[in-house]
Protein backbone atom coordinates (compact mmCIF):
# COMPACT_ATOMS: atom_id res chain seq x y z
CA UNK A 1 0.00 0.00 0.00
CA UNK A 2 2.75 2.45 0.95
CA UNK A 3 4.70 1.56 -2.23
CA UNK A 4 1.65 2.29 -4.39
CA UNK A 5 1.09 5.67 -2.71
CA UNK A 6 4.74 6.57 -3.31
CA UNK A 7 4.45 5.64 -7.00
CA UNK A 8 1.26 7.72 -7.33
CA UNK A 9 3.03 10.78 -5.87
CA UNK A 10 5.78 10.38 -8.48
CA UNK A 11 3.38 9.90 -11.39
CA UNK A 12 1.21 12.92 -10.60
CA UNK A 13 3.79 15.71 -11.16
CA UNK A 14 5.23 13.80 -14.11
CA UNK A 15 1.77 13.62 -15.68
CA UNK A 16 1.22 17.36 -15.13
CA UNK A 17 4.62 18.19 -16.59
CA UNK A 18 3.92 16.00 -19.60
CA UNK A 19 0.61 17.83 -20.13
CA UNK A 20 2.46 21.16 -19.90
CA UNK A 21 4.99 20.02 -22.52
CA UNK A 22 2.14 19.02 -24.83
CA UNK A 23 0.25 22.30 -24.29
CA UNK A 24 3.36 24.41 -24.90
CA UNK A 25 4.09 22.50 -28.11
CA UNK A 26 0.59 23.36 -29.36
CA UNK A 27 1.17 27.03 -28.49
CA UNK A 28 4.75 27.72 -29.59
CA UNK A 29 5.23 24.96 -32.18
CA UNK A 30 8.21 23.16 -30.59
CA UNK A 31 9.14 21.38 -27.38
CA UNK A 32 10.97 23.36 -24.66
CA UNK A 33 14.48 22.42 -23.61
CA UNK A 34 14.27 23.86 -20.10
CA UNK A 35 10.69 23.68 -18.84
CA UNK A 36 11.46 25.80 -15.76
CA UNK A 37 11.62 29.02 -17.84
CA UNK A 38 8.12 28.39 -19.14
CA UNK A 39 6.74 27.51 -15.71
CA UNK A 40 8.05 30.84 -14.46
CA UNK A 41 6.55 32.66 -17.45
CA UNK A 42 3.14 31.28 -16.56
CA UNK A 43 3.30 32.18 -12.85
CA UNK A 44 1.45 35.35 -11.92
CA UNK A 45 2.43 37.11 -8.71
CA UNK A 46 -1.05 36.52 -7.25
CA UNK A 47 -0.42 32.77 -7.15
CA UNK A 48 1.74 33.16 -4.03
CA UNK A 49 4.21 30.46 -5.10
CA UNK A 50 7.63 30.46 -3.43
CA UNK A 51 10.95 28.74 -4.07
CA UNK A 52 12.95 26.62 -1.61
CA UNK A 53 14.28 29.78 0.07
CA UNK A 54 10.81 31.21 0.54
CA UNK A 55 11.15 33.87 -2.15
CA UNK A 56 8.03 34.73 -4.14
CA UNK A 57 7.99 33.44 -7.71
CA UNK A 58 6.41 35.40 -10.58
CA UNK A 59 6.89 36.20 -14.26
CA UNK A 60 7.68 39.94 -13.92
CA UNK A 61 11.41 39.65 -14.73
CA UNK A 62 10.69 37.45 -17.76
CA UNK A 63 8.01 39.93 -18.81
CA UNK A 64 10.61 42.73 -18.77
CA UNK A 65 13.01 40.68 -20.88
CA UNK A 66 10.31 39.49 -23.27
CA UNK A 67 9.09 43.05 -23.83
CA UNK A 68 12.54 44.13 -25.02
CA UNK A 69 13.04 41.04 -27.21
CA UNK A 70 9.55 41.37 -28.70
CA UNK A 71 10.20 45.00 -29.69
CA UNK A 72 13.44 43.96 -31.41
CA UNK A 73 11.96 40.95 -33.22
CA UNK A 74 8.76 42.67 -34.36
CA UNK A 75 10.76 45.75 -35.37
CA UNK A 76 13.03 43.49 -37.44
CA UNK A 77 10.04 41.80 -39.10
CA UNK A 78 8.28 45.10 -39.85
CA UNK A 79 11.52 46.58 -41.24
CA UNK A 80 11.93 43.69 -43.67
CA UNK A 81 8.26 43.44 -44.63
CA UNK A 82 7.63 47.12 -45.43
CA UNK A 83 10.63 48.07 -47.54
CA UNK A 84 11.02 51.79 -48.16
CA UNK A 85 8.52 52.86 -45.51
CA UNK A 86 9.48 55.74 -43.23
CA UNK A 87 10.32 55.48 -39.55
CA UNK A 88 6.98 56.87 -38.36
CA UNK A 89 5.03 54.22 -40.26
CA UNK A 90 7.28 51.41 -39.00
CA UNK A 91 7.05 52.60 -35.40
CA UNK A 92 3.27 52.89 -35.56
CA UNK A 93 2.92 49.40 -37.05
CA UNK A 94 5.18 47.83 -34.43
CA UNK A 95 3.24 49.60 -31.65
CA UNK A 96 -0.03 48.10 -32.90
CA UNK A 97 1.46 44.60 -33.09
CA UNK A 98 2.96 44.63 -29.58
CA UNK A 99 0.19 46.59 -27.82
CA UNK A 100 -1.10 45.11 -24.59
CA UNK A 101 -4.54 44.66 -26.11
CA UNK A 102 -3.19 42.75 -29.14
CA UNK A 103 -0.99 40.49 -27.02
CA UNK A 104 -3.88 39.80 -24.64
CA UNK A 105 -6.11 38.71 -27.53
CA UNK A 106 -3.35 36.50 -28.95
CA UNK A 107 -2.82 34.86 -25.56
CA UNK A 108 -6.53 34.08 -25.36
CA UNK A 109 -6.72 32.67 -28.89
CA UNK A 110 -3.64 30.49 -28.34
CA UNK A 111 -4.92 29.04 -25.08
CA UNK A 112 -2.09 30.60 -23.08
CA UNK A 113 -4.47 32.14 -20.53
CA UNK A 114 -5.63 28.68 -19.50
CA UNK A 115 -2.09 27.80 -18.37
CA UNK A 116 -1.48 30.90 -16.22
CA UNK A 117 -1.08 30.11 -12.53
CA UNK A 118 -2.93 32.79 -10.58
CA UNK A 119 -5.07 33.15 -7.49
CA UNK A 120 -8.51 34.16 -8.69
CA UNK A 121 -10.95 33.73 -11.58
CA UNK A 122 -9.92 36.97 -13.30
CA UNK A 123 -7.35 35.50 -15.67
CA UNK A 124 -9.86 34.65 -18.40
CA UNK A 125 -10.83 38.31 -18.99
CA UNK A 126 -7.78 40.18 -17.73
CA UNK A 127 -6.02 41.36 -20.91
CA UNK A 128 -3.12 42.84 -18.92
CA UNK A 129 -2.37 39.55 -17.19
CA UNK A 130 -2.64 37.68 -20.50
CA UNK A 131 -0.52 40.23 -22.37
CA UNK A 132 2.14 40.15 -19.67
CA UNK A 133 2.20 36.34 -19.83
CA UNK A 134 2.72 36.52 -23.60
CA UNK A 135 5.73 38.79 -23.11
CA UNK A 136 7.07 36.48 -20.39
CA UNK A 137 6.65 33.54 -22.77
CA UNK A 138 8.78 35.36 -25.34
CA UNK A 139 11.39 35.90 -22.63
CA UNK A 140 11.32 32.20 -21.79
CA UNK A 141 11.76 31.22 -25.46
CA UNK A 142 14.73 33.59 -25.75
CA UNK A 143 16.48 32.19 -22.67
CA UNK A 144 15.66 28.60 -23.66
CA UNK A 145 16.52 28.61 -27.37
CA UNK A 146 17.74 32.07 -28.39
CA UNK A 147 16.79 35.00 -30.64
CA UNK A 148 16.28 32.87 -33.79
CA UNK A 149 13.70 30.73 -31.99
CA UNK A 150 11.73 33.86 -31.04
CA UNK A 151 11.90 35.02 -34.67
CA UNK A 152 10.56 31.68 -35.93
CA UNK A 153 7.78 31.73 -33.32
CA UNK A 154 6.63 35.24 -34.31
CA UNK A 155 6.89 34.64 -38.06
CA UNK A 156 5.52 31.11 -38.41
CA UNK A 157 3.15 30.88 -35.45
CA UNK A 158 1.86 34.43 -34.94
CA UNK A 159 2.13 36.41 -38.18
CA UNK A 160 1.61 33.49 -40.55
CA UNK A 161 -1.40 32.00 -38.73
CA UNK A 162 -2.99 34.58 -36.44
CA UNK A 163 -2.22 38.17 -37.51
CA UNK A 164 -2.43 39.85 -40.90
CA UNK A 165 0.44 42.31 -40.68
CA UNK A 166 -0.75 44.35 -43.69
CA UNK A 167 -4.23 44.89 -42.26
CA UNK A 168 -2.76 45.89 -38.91
CA UNK A 169 -0.37 48.36 -40.52
CA UNK A 170 -2.95 50.20 -42.62
CA UNK A 171 -5.79 50.17 -40.14
CA UNK A 172 -6.14 53.67 -38.69
CA UNK A 173 -7.56 53.92 -35.21
CA UNK A 174 -9.65 57.08 -34.86
CA UNK A 175 -9.01 57.91 -31.22
CA UNK A 176 -10.88 61.22 -31.42
CA UNK A 177 -14.02 59.45 -32.66
CA UNK A 178 -13.79 56.88 -29.87
CA UNK A 179 -13.40 59.61 -27.26
CA UNK A 180 -16.35 61.59 -28.63
CA UNK A 181 -18.46 58.44 -28.55
CA UNK A 182 -17.57 57.90 -24.88
CA UNK A 183 -18.32 61.50 -23.85
CA UNK A 184 -21.67 61.54 -25.66
CA UNK A 185 -22.68 58.22 -24.16
CA UNK A 186 -21.89 59.49 -20.66
CA UNK A 187 -23.27 63.00 -21.35
CA UNK A 188 -20.15 64.84 -20.32
CA UNK A 189 -18.83 68.03 -21.92
CA UNK A 190 -15.53 67.88 -23.80
CA UNK A 191 -13.44 70.38 -25.73
CA UNK A 192 -10.05 70.50 -27.43
CA UNK A 193 -7.95 73.42 -26.23
CA UNK A 194 -5.09 74.69 -28.42
CA UNK A 195 -2.01 75.05 -26.22
CA UNK A 196 0.42 76.29 -28.86
CA UNK A 197 0.83 76.94 -32.55
CA UNK A 198 4.38 77.44 -33.75
CA UNK A 199 6.92 76.33 -36.34
CA UNK A 200 9.97 74.12 -36.09
CA UNK A 201 13.44 74.93 -37.38
CA UNK A 202 12.42 73.87 -40.91
CA UNK A 203 9.36 76.12 -40.92
CA UNK A 204 6.83 73.29 -40.55
CA UNK A 205 3.81 74.15 -38.38
CA UNK A 206 3.51 72.48 -34.97
CA UNK A 207 0.26 72.30 -33.03
CA UNK A 208 -0.28 71.40 -29.40
CA UNK A 209 -3.69 70.45 -27.98
CA UNK A 210 -5.15 69.27 -24.70
CA UNK A 211 -8.46 67.55 -23.98
CA UNK A 212 -10.68 69.09 -21.29
CA UNK A 213 -13.57 66.98 -19.98
CA UNK A 214 -15.94 68.83 -17.64
CA UNK A 215 -13.06 71.21 -16.94
CA UNK A 216 -10.76 68.34 -15.90
CA UNK A 217 -7.41 68.24 -17.74
CA UNK A 218 -7.03 65.24 -20.03
CA UNK A 219 -4.27 64.11 -22.35
CA UNK A 220 -1.95 66.36 -24.34
CA UNK A 221 -0.81 65.87 -27.92
CA UNK A 222 1.44 67.47 -30.50
CA UNK A 223 1.59 67.12 -34.27
CA UNK A 224 2.20 68.77 -37.61
CA UNK A 225 -1.54 69.32 -38.06
CA UNK A 226 -4.49 70.03 -35.77
CA UNK A 227 -5.96 66.62 -36.63
CA UNK A 228 -2.75 64.80 -35.71
CA UNK A 229 -2.39 66.71 -32.43
CA UNK A 230 -6.02 66.05 -31.47
CA UNK A 231 -5.61 62.37 -32.28
CA UNK A 232 -2.59 62.18 -29.99
CA UNK A 233 -4.25 63.89 -27.04
CA UNK A 234 -7.41 61.79 -27.57
CA UNK A 235 -5.30 58.62 -27.48
CA UNK A 236 -3.61 59.67 -24.23
CA UNK A 237 -6.99 60.57 -22.71
CA UNK A 238 -8.46 57.18 -23.64
CA UNK A 239 -5.47 55.45 -22.04
CA UNK A 240 -5.98 57.46 -18.84
CA UNK A 241 -9.69 56.59 -18.80
CA UNK A 242 -8.77 52.89 -18.94
CA UNK A 243 -5.94 52.99 -16.41
CA UNK A 244 -6.79 55.75 -13.91
CA UNK A 245 -10.08 55.31 -12.00
CA UNK A 246 -9.41 58.58 -10.14
CA UNK A 247 -9.44 60.42 -13.47
CA UNK A 248 -12.95 59.13 -14.20
CA UNK A 249 -14.05 59.99 -10.65
CA UNK A 250 -12.85 63.58 -11.09
CA UNK A 251 -14.76 63.92 -14.38
CA UNK A 252 -18.07 62.72 -12.96
CA UNK A 253 -17.64 64.77 -9.79
CA UNK A 254 -17.24 67.88 -11.98
CA UNK A 255 -20.27 66.83 -14.03
CA UNK A 256 -22.34 66.41 -10.86
CA UNK A 257 -21.40 69.92 -9.67
CA UNK A 258 -22.28 71.42 -13.06
CA UNK A 259 -25.68 69.74 -13.35
CA UNK A 260 -26.49 70.66 -9.75
CA UNK A 261 -25.84 74.35 -10.49
CA UNK A 262 -27.91 74.19 -13.67
CA UNK A 263 -30.88 72.77 -11.75
CA UNK A 264 -30.88 75.55 -9.10
CA UNK A 265 -33.77 78.13 -9.49
CA UNK A 266 -32.73 81.36 -11.21
CA UNK A 267 -35.69 83.49 -9.88
CA UNK A 268 -37.96 83.57 -6.85
CA UNK A 269 -41.15 81.62 -7.33
CA UNK A 270 -44.32 83.77 -7.56
CA UNK A 271 -46.28 84.36 -4.33
CA UNK A 272 -49.55 82.52 -4.52
CA UNK A 273 -51.11 84.87 -1.92
CA UNK A 274 -50.97 87.70 -4.45
CA UNK A 275 -53.61 85.92 -6.50
CA UNK A 276 -56.20 86.72 -3.81
CA UNK A 277 -55.84 90.51 -4.02
CA UNK A 278 -58.63 90.82 -6.57
CA UNK A 279 -61.20 90.02 -3.83
CA UNK A 280 -62.84 93.20 -2.43
CA UNK A 281 -63.67 92.95 1.25
CA UNK A 282 -66.90 94.62 2.47
CA UNK A 283 -67.85 95.58 6.00
CA UNK A 284 -71.48 94.80 5.51
CA UNK A 285 -72.61 91.87 3.42
CA UNK A 286 -75.16 92.54 0.71
CA UNK A 287 -78.30 90.46 0.71
CA UNK A 288 -80.27 89.40 -2.30
CA UNK A 289 -83.54 91.07 -1.20
CA UNK A 290 -82.51 94.67 -2.10
CA UNK A 291 -81.41 95.74 1.42
CA UNK A 292 -79.28 98.89 1.66
CA UNK A 293 -75.52 98.72 1.80
CA UNK A 294 -73.19 100.88 3.87
CA UNK A 295 -72.51 104.47 2.74
CA UNK A 296 -70.48 105.05 -0.44
CA UNK A 297 -70.41 101.37 -1.32
CA UNK A 298 -71.67 99.62 -4.37
CA UNK A 299 -73.73 96.48 -3.87
CA UNK A 300 -71.50 93.44 -4.06
CA UNK A 301 -72.62 90.58 -6.20
CA UNK A 302 -71.23 87.10 -5.78
CA UNK A 303 -70.22 86.18 -9.29
CA UNK A 304 -69.99 82.54 -8.30
CA UNK A 305 -73.56 82.38 -6.87
CA UNK A 306 -75.55 80.02 -9.07
CA UNK A 307 -78.74 80.01 -6.98
CA UNK A 308 -80.66 82.15 -9.48
CA UNK A 309 -79.97 79.82 -12.36
CA UNK A 310 -82.63 77.15 -12.75
CA UNK A 311 -83.60 75.01 -15.65
CA UNK A 312 -87.34 75.97 -15.40
CA UNK A 313 -86.87 79.69 -14.84
CA UNK A 314 -90.12 81.56 -15.81
CA UNK A 315 -89.81 84.72 -17.93
CA UNK A 316 -91.64 87.78 -16.36
CA UNK A 317 -94.48 89.48 -18.25
CA UNK A 318 -94.74 93.25 -18.85
CA UNK A 319 -97.42 93.54 -16.16
CA UNK A 320 -95.26 91.76 -13.60
CA UNK A 321 -92.32 94.07 -14.32
CA UNK A 322 -94.50 97.22 -13.83
CA UNK A 323 -95.95 95.85 -10.60
CA UNK A 324 -92.53 95.09 -9.21
CA UNK A 325 -91.35 98.62 -10.07
CA UNK A 326 -94.32 100.21 -8.33
CA UNK A 327 -93.80 98.10 -5.21
CA UNK A 328 -90.14 99.17 -5.05
CA UNK A 329 -91.11 102.84 -5.43
CA UNK A 330 -93.57 102.68 -2.54
CA UNK A 331 -90.94 101.06 -0.29
CA UNK A 332 -88.43 103.87 -0.92
CA UNK A 333 -90.92 106.65 0.23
Amino acid sequence: MRVNNFIDRIKLPFRKEKELFSSLYDIIGFYPHNISYYKMALTHKSSGQRNEKGKLLNNERLEFLGDAILDAVVGHIVYEHFKGKREGFLTNTRSKLVSRETLGKLAGEMGLTELIQSNGPQRSHNSYMAGNAFEALVGAIYLDQGYDAVMRFMKKRILAQMVNIDKVAYKEVNFKSKLLEWTQKNRVKMEFCCLKQSKDEKGSPIFGFQVMIEGVEGGKGQGFSKKEAQQECSKETLQRLRREPQFIDAIFAAKSNRTKMEEEPTAVAPDLEAEKEFIIKTEKPVTLNNQETSDNQEPSVDEFDLSGITHNRKELSREDIIAAAETAAYQEE
